[in-house]
């Protein structure tokens, strides 16, 4: 058994991954939603609204979330968060798991006018 807590002080955090497991999935949290905008090539993100509001941007479309919403963004699939409530948490699992080396050159910026910002 392992348990892990979301630390309200800092804005985001990775909880298991390749770095401290040998889960096939990575499993993050977030007190906020980050406005980043970016696309993964390989992962999977799927996102958990655990409390709180949030809007996300993926593509074209924003999409309202709020606590017990889940979302999936497929690979390919331009994203980011804009508004979020003060209160807002969310879980974030990434499939497959990757290396560090891979994450990084797995997540490409994008420009604010692919999903119409």
């Amino acid at each position: 058994m392992r348990i892990e807590r979301a630390d309200p002080t800092i804005d985001k955090a990775w909880y298991v991954g390749p770095w401290n497991s040998d889960l096939t999935i990575s499993v993050g949290c977030a007190n906020k939603g980050m406005d980043d905008p970016h696309v993964h090539l390989r992962t999977t993100e799927v996102y958990l609204v655990a409390r709180g509001t949030s809007e996300i941007r993926v593509e074209q479309e924003s999409v309202c979330l709020q606590a017990g919403d889940m979302i999936v963004i497929e690979p390919g699939e331009a994203q980011t968060f804009t508004p979020s409530s003060p209160e807002n948490l969310h879980f974030v699992i990434h499939v497959p798991r990757l290396s560090s080396e891979e994450a990084r050159a797995d997540r490409c910026s994008v420009r604010r006018s692919r999903l119409g910002l």
